[in-house]
């Protein structure tokens, strides 16, 4: 098992090393351990790989200068420079949260960036404001829409982070698939199948091999098929990309440079970079916020009662499995699987730093 502070500290040297500056180097690190902490390990330590590999491709830059290039008094559009999506990310957050403190709302698009981990991390910044918070991204194209074989779109996921009083706050965070992409990666690195229902091989045959996609494969939006709701999934994946993407100016759909590196980038371009969304809309905008805050407890407490199905101990409310795994991981420490400590050996040995396999 591993402590926060430790694989913190290796994460952070990785990314020193590349390069980054040491307060984009301590964003990046905190989104990784956060990813770690709340029990989402694919977009956790096992992204360091992909990360590296696209810097050693020369597909990251990781001096970027990160600007607002359009704005409104509520709006902005953030350039990211083709930073780390990390950087980009924090810094368009922090910009919505300062917009929503001057005009009740902040809305801020951002392009010409990269995949930026957890999209929950960034809505949760809004909480201690508070504000509501919203974040969208969209993502490489290994997804095929309803009916479809080709791989149009990403995960696309959506997060959102509403705040309560005496109860933890609502927090949902959640891919427009079955299944997010890292969540196959850490399948591949344990030898497991996947259910059937997440991805389809290059002909459109469902399959439980979670390497496919190195194949030629898609993955299946949300629903999996027709019958069970693919097409709700596909709606809420288009909304995710126009929102991240038209808005912003980046690229959408199949367009979007993929995050892996063993994905060539696309000739044709439509846009910047990846693109991303944010949202923070400050509760007494609205109204009172302790009053708000004292309905969200009635409303989490109601859901909290709900007769759970037979089989099953409880209701959960959204951000509760994250809420519980992370006090669990911090007593107990964060536990990597073999394939993914070897990659972090390897990349410490070629970037010549220290990781211990414990």
């Amino acid at each position: 098992m591993y402590t926060y502070d430790y694989l913190f500290d290796f994460t952070k040297s990785v990314f020193l090393k590349m390069g980054c500056s040491e307060h984009d180097s301590d964003v990046i690190a905190e989104v990784f351990l956060a990813a770690e902490m709340r029990d989402q390990a694919s977009h956790g330590m096992i992204r360091i790989k992909d990360y590296y590999e696209l810097w050693r491709a020369g597909r990251i830059n990781v001096n970027p200068d990160v600007r607002i290039v359009h704005e409104s008094p509520s709006t902005a559009v953030v350039d990211g420079d083709n930073a780390v999506g990390m950087v980009t990310a924090r810094k368009s957050m922090e910009t919505a949260i300062a917009k929503a403190e001057k005009a009740g709302t902040g809305w801020v698009a951002a392009r010409n960036s990269n995949h930026f981990g957890i999209a929950g991390y960034y809505a949760m910044m809004a909480l201690k404001h508070d504000m509501i918070g919203i974040c969208l991204t969209n993502a490489n194209p290994l997804v095929a829409p309803t009916f479809s074989i080709s791989r149009m779109m990403g995960t696309n996921p959506i997060a959102v982070a509403i705040p309560a009083g005496s109860q933890p706050p609502f927090i949902a965070d959640f891919a427009t698939t079955p299944i997010a992409r890292g969540k196959l990666a850490v399948a591949e690195k344990k030898g497991e199948k996947v259910a059937l229902g997440f991805v389809q091989d290059k002909t459109g045959i469902p399959s439980d091999d979670p390497t496919i996609l190195k194949r030629g494969g898609s993955m299946l939006t949300l629903g999996g098929d027709r019958l069970h709701g693919s097409h709700k999934g596909y709606c809420l994946s288009a909304i995710v990309d126009i929102f991240s993407a038209v808005f912003s100016g980046a690229n959408f759909g199949p367009f979007v440079p993929p995050s892996v590196a063993y994905l060539p980038l696309l000739e044709k371009k439509v846009g910047e970079g990846t693109g991303h969304f944010f949202g923070a809309m400050r509760i007494d905008a609205f109204q009172p916020a302790n009053h708000f805050k004292a309905k969200m407890d009635e409303w989490i407490t109601t859901f909290r009662t709900a007769e759970p199905a037979e089989g099953q101990e409880r209701v959960l409310i959204p951000g509760d499995p994250e809420r519980e795994a992370e006090s669990r991981i911090r007593r107990e420490g964060i536990k990597l699987v073999p394939a993914i400590k070897d990659d972090l050996v390897a990349i410490a040995r070629e970037l010549d730093i220290k990781f211990d396999q414990f």
